[in-house]
């Protein structure tokens, strides 16, 4: 009768469930603080915050052609800062960016315009000539080991004298020639800088090709094997390089990227003034860049997004435009370039240190 009893199973009842206890590592944070976490929503934030101020300082921000003039500047500026962006998600930033704007446009002008061609053959070399100045770039980085800064640098010194000396040499003067009687000049400016009918407004296609690059690059980033090898080398290039990231490839590459949006903003002001003036282009970069990091690209890299470029390009056009339209000085936009740019550096510091805070 024991030994039955010592053979029957021992049956324990459960605890009662207490309180759930937690280590400080699982507490769920609140949901605004998660929010604020995503790179492209204080710039978002920021952007609603600019379009209202401008609403009531200048009253013809309301009207609808001068909301797809905002639209145009801010488009001219976010196709080049997307793939800037992407550049310094990766890690790395380009000071070449505007010049070779300007590189690409003198390109394809003063080849159409002396060798007597269709221009869709300047076109098509300015596209060689950009993606091979982004592939320099990007080779001298790898090979060299140098910082990006001293590369582009001296590429930004290099294509900057180019220009005007070539120019100069070329066609005698600083300007190119207007090439708008020109064969195939009708097609480019179709694909590059035409207008569409909106409800009685003429909107720019470069804010149709503006969106459609942001939602390109957005699917590149979230949800292709490119896109996390971009992260992967932005956030730590040696580790990314010993689980079989291809480092090189992926930096080349992504200085190519924005040597293609060298040439297509280019081309949009090639043949939206048939001309091309060639000392322009310096200090874009700067505008490029100063959009991306309001955006959320963090200038250590491997974190931003394709979107708060985005709503960063807009509220540089929004702020450049608005202080036309409310009748102010427009020295002004330097300095609130200057504000925006040093309060989303703050503002990025605090997320990322909320975002690993314990």
């Amino acid at each position: 009768m024991s030994m039955a009893r010592q053979a029957e199973p021992a049956v324990s009842t459960p605890p009662v469930p207490g309180p759930e206890q937690s280590d400080g590592r699982t507490v769920r944070r609140p949901l605004a603080l998660r929010l604020l976490a995503r790179p492209e929503v204080g710039v978002f934030l920021g952007a609603v915050a600019v379009v209202v101020f401008f609403l009531f300082a200048a009253p013809p921000v309301r009207d609808g052609s001068s909301m797809a003039n905002i639209l145009y500047q801010s488009s001219v500026i976010g196709i080049m800062a997307l793939p800037v962006a992407l550049l310094m998600i990766g890690g790395e930033f380009d000071l070449s960016a505007g010049v070779a704007v300007v590189a690409s446009a003198l390109t394809a002008s003063m080849l159409s315009y002396q060798l007597t061609l269709n221009v869709w053959m300047g076109v098509i070399v300015a596209l060689v000539v950009s993606l091979g100045i982004g592939a320099f770039n990007g080779w001298m980085l790898v090979r060299t080991g140098l910082p990006s800064f001293l590369v582009t640098l001296g590429t930004f010194l290099i294509l900057q004298g180019v220009n005007l000396a070539v120019t100069k040499l070329v066609t005698g003067n600083v300007a190119t020639d207007s090439i708008g009687d020109m064969d195939g000049f009708d097609q480019a400016k179709a694909l590059f800088a035409s207008s569409f009918d909106v409800a009685g407004v003429q909107v720019k296609i470069t804010v149709v090709w503006w969106l459609v690059f942001a939602a390109l690059a957005t699917w590149v980033l979230l949800r292709t094997k490119y896109g996390n090898w971009v992260f992967a080398v932005g956030g730590n290039k040696d580790s990314a390089r010993a689980v079989g990231v291809p480092v090189t490839f992926t930096k080349i590459s992504l200085f190519m990227l924005v040597g293609f949006g060298a040439w297509f903003v280019g081309m949009h002001n090639l043949f939206s003034f048939n001309t091309v003036q060639s000392g322009e282009g310096v200090g874009q970069e700067l505008i490029y860049i100063a959009a991306a990091v309001i955006g959320g690209c963090l200038l250590t890299g491997g974190a931003g997004s394709a979107i708060g470029p985005v709503f960063g390009a807009f509220m540089f056009g929004m702020v450049q435009q608005g202080i036309v339209y409310a009748g102010w000085n427009p020295d002004w936009f330097k300095a609130f370039l200057g504000v925006m740019l040093l309060g989303a550096v703050l503002i990025n510091l605090w997320v990322q240190r909320q975002a690993t805070r314990r």
